[in-house]
């Protein structure tokens, strides 16, 4: 398994157990509002690099 998949399956365990604990807007908050902090506070530099990570093309 990836290091990425590993990533997913422990951000949606997380969610399901934010979801079943605490109300669903409060949940939703947080499941949302933690990876936008998170980009917001990188250097635009990084911002940079991050979307280009993500763009990974065929065939170069």
């Amino acid at each position: 398994m990836s290091n990425r998949a590993k990533y997913a399956v422990g951000g949606l365990a997380v969610a399901i157990l934010l979801f079943v604990l605490l109300p669903n807007w409060l949940a939703l908050l947080i499941v949302i509002g933690v990876p936008v902090v998170g980009y917001v506070a990188l250097d635009p530099s990084q911002r940079r690099r991050l979307r280009k990570s993500g763009r990974k093309q065929i065939d170069r």
